[in-house]
């Protein structure tokens, strides 16, 4: 699962992707059946952070978001009613972030780890964390 800016990162080659991170996506990707997860609380929040002019995007942003969706093995999931109920039943205390609420609560759902550099989820022990 990846978190916002590990897909933006991740896509647009950015350097500000870890290697490790990096290397987990790759490894994902070359596997049998792979699977790069992303939420499409993502894409919101791609759209948010663009429509502010906090993120630069060589493309018109549902282009760019077209062009990510078609990248082997990367699917979008969407958010649903368990999810988004999961959302605010995590255990233990996390932050109030909901698009960090809900990454999280997908990727627990589907038992996958998150590729993040977000120290507050990183710090989450509920979730597994690739950095």
């Amino acid at each position: 699962m990846l978190d916002t800016h590990a897909l933006v990162w991740w896509v647009n080659d950015d350097g500000q992707l870890s290697r490790p991170a990096r290397r987990a996506i790759e490894r994902e990707r070359r596997r049998e059946n792979g699977q790069i997860l992303v939420s499409s609380i993502s894409a919101w929040e791609i759209a948010l952070l663009a429509a502010k002019g906090r993120l630069v995007l060589t493309l018109d942003v549902g282009d760019w978001l077209d062009t990510a969706a078609e990248i082997e093995g990367v699917y979008f999931v969407p958010v649903d009613n368990v999810i988004a109920v999961h959302s605010v039943q995590l255990p233990g205390e996390f932050h109030p972030d909901p698009a960090d609420r809900i990454i999280t609560a997908l990727a627990r759902h589907h038992s996958a780890p998150v590729v993040t550099g977000d120290s507050k989820i990183r710090a989450y022990r509920y979730v597994e964390t690739i950095w």
